[in-house]
């Protein structure tokens, strides 16, 4: 479990089940979506009552916002609460920080765009498992660092220590908000693993969600 030691909070030590904190991940990046308890049950592969018992935990817990519209009840993350907007830079953080096992020398790499970059996710099959073809990478930096990019994406292909082709989207952070609502884009966003800035991911989509 994980515990919100730095998070003030009404009751203290509100502890997080694994569950909880995959729901509070996926309903945060789906900026666009609310989820009833069924359809997260689907997603995360539980039984819909469990889903439904975590999410008015979660409630409570002011990590999500709950709304009934007729007989259906529907859960999205809370992004007017600060507690939850904290929480979530540190699951987040934890996300970049701890990443997949098979990611390990793919991240390092990737590391080396940091100095350049405003924020980069790792998004497609490569997130899933260790069974992939490709590496689908977003990176978002100002055009003027084109060349400095360039520059690296030649030395980690020349150094040929990722045996898989990365693919790379290069976007400006002003682009990004002005695609927030395409769907390829969505997509990315919202099913991706942070690679570098996990605060900026969370600004980012606080802004998307706006």
């Amino acid at each position: 479990m994980v515990y919100a030691d730095n998070i003030h909070m009404d009751v203290n030590n509100i502890q997080f089940t694994k569950i909880e904190i995959q729901i509070a991940k996926h309903l945060f990046k789906h900026y666009h979506d609310r989820y009833n308890p069924r359809q997260l049950a689907k997603v995360l592969d539980i039984n819909h009552a469990h889903a439904n018992k975590l999410c008015n935990a979660l409630v409570k817990k002011i990590i999500l916002k709950k709304e009934e519209i007729g007989n259906s009840v529907y859960f999205s993350f809370n992004y007017e609460s600060k507690i939850a907007i904290k929480f979530i830079e540190y699951l987040l953080t934890l996300e970049e920080m701890l990443p997949p096992k098979w990611l390990t020398v793919i991240l390092h790499n990737l590391k080396k765009f940091n100095e350049y970059i405003t924020m980069s996710l790792v998004f497609g099959s490569s997130i899933k498992n260790n069974k992939f073809n490709d590496v689908d990478v977003l990176l978002v930096y100002d055009k003027k660092k084109t060349k400095e990019i360039n520059k690296i994406k030649s030395e980690i292909r020349n150094s040929r220590l990722i045996e898989q082709p990365i693919r790379y989207v290069d976007i400006t952070e002003k682009d990004l908000y002005l695609n927030k609502d395409d769907k390829i884009f969505y997509n990315m966003l919202s099913d991706c693993l942070v690679s570098y800035n996990a605060e900026k991911y969370v600004e980012v989509i606080k802004k998307c969600h706006k």
